[in-house]
């Protein structure tokens, strides 16, 4: 029997076991997913190889970066078939072919720039680029700010600092932009997503989520916009209903349109997550969700023993309005 998450417009059957390894190679968590314009699947993944690349059935092609990589985290593709991998172990940003191969590098491999200095970069954390090609970075664990970039690399600057007030982040884990160059910033430990026009000016704010992790918008006008929200892995509300972790899916004013949310929502059952870090949707609609499922688990189950294998990402497929929702 299928199991089917979501609801509405956005109902979803989970593929169980999508991604086919070869038998010599496994996932570390999957902190970010990319999808190209061939519908391409790159998992940006903590094990030994750190880019891992599927078709759309989740058959494997290649995988690339073995000797660049030290701590994926994020994952942007450019509109010229390119991917900007954010590595927040190396605090760089590096642009990259669809075979890897590195056009363009932001940040200086193993120098962090100093804690909370709002200078780039402190394990900066994601990446996204603007309609005309400038490049956001948000930085991230070390900082609490975004930096502004030229096509170029060139730094043109930056804003933010740390705190609750709106243009301060607690991290800021995430980002991307829509069509008329706003840029959403996902405020992980303050709950929200800030908005600001692409200089940086805040314009608004989305609440009524729990601690945004991932983030993915449609192109084009009035997008759509998914969010990976991450659990409560404190002890007095490790348990509580109605957290996450879970996705949801939003219009381009914040407005609730579907969630992917089993009861209970953690765990390794089809359909439910551990920490949903990174997300994609492909030409058809289908939903790829990474997950940090490793680091993960000892918040969300202590002292209970972690699964071997440990599921790392999972494919949904959108149903609506196609015969497999019967």
């Amino acid at each position: 029997m299928p199991v089917i998450v979501g609801s509405g417009e956005y109902t979803y059957r989970v593929v169980e076991n999508w991604a086919k390894l070869p038998a010599s190679m496994t996932f570390g968590d999957v902190a970010a997913i990319g999808v190209d314009s061939k519908d391409r699947v790159y998992c940006f993944n903590r094990g030994r190889h750190p880019m891992i690349v599927f078709d759309r059935d989740g058959k494997f092609l290649k995988s690339w970066g073995e000797k660049t990589f030290k701590h994926a985290h994020g994952v942007h593709m450019g509109p010229d078939d390119t991917i900007y991998c954010t590595d927040d172990g190396d605090h760089t940003v590096r642009k990259c072919t669809l075979d890897g191969k590195v056009l363009l590098k932001i940040g200086l491999p193993g120098k962090p720039a100093p804690k909370l200095s709002g200078k780039p970069f402190n394990r900066c954390t994601h990446t996204a680029l603007s309609p005309n090609g400038e490049i956001y970075v948000s930085d991230g664990y070390g900082n609490a700010c975004v930096h502004k970039y030229t096509a170029h690399g060139k730094l043109v600057k930056s804003w933010g600092g740390p705190g609750a007030d709106t243009g301060q982040f607690n991290i800021p884990h995430n980002i991307t932009c829509d069509a008329d160059g706003w840029v959403y910033v996902a405020d992980r430990e303050n709950h929200r997503v800030q908005i600001f026009d692409g200089n940086g000016k805040y314009e608004t704010q989305w609440n009524n989520m729990h601690r945004p992790s991932g983030l993915f918008m449609t192109a084009g006008k009035c997008p759509i916009c998914y969010i990976g929200e991450i659990g409560p892995y404190l002890p007095v509300n490790r348990d509580m209903p109605n957290l996450g972790p879970r996705v949801s899916i939003v219009d381009h004013t914040g407005k609730l349109l579907g969630r992917l949310d089993r009861v209970p929502p953690a765990g390794t059952s089809p359909g439910q997550f551990l920490s949903p870090h990174g997300i994609a949707v492909d030409s058809q609609g289908d939903l790829y969700v990474g997950e940090v499922a490793e680091a993960a688990w000892p918040s969300l189950f202590p002292g209970k023993k972690m699964p071997d294998p440990l599921r790392r990402m999972q494919k949904f497929i959108r149903v609506t309005n196609r015969t497999e929702k019967k």
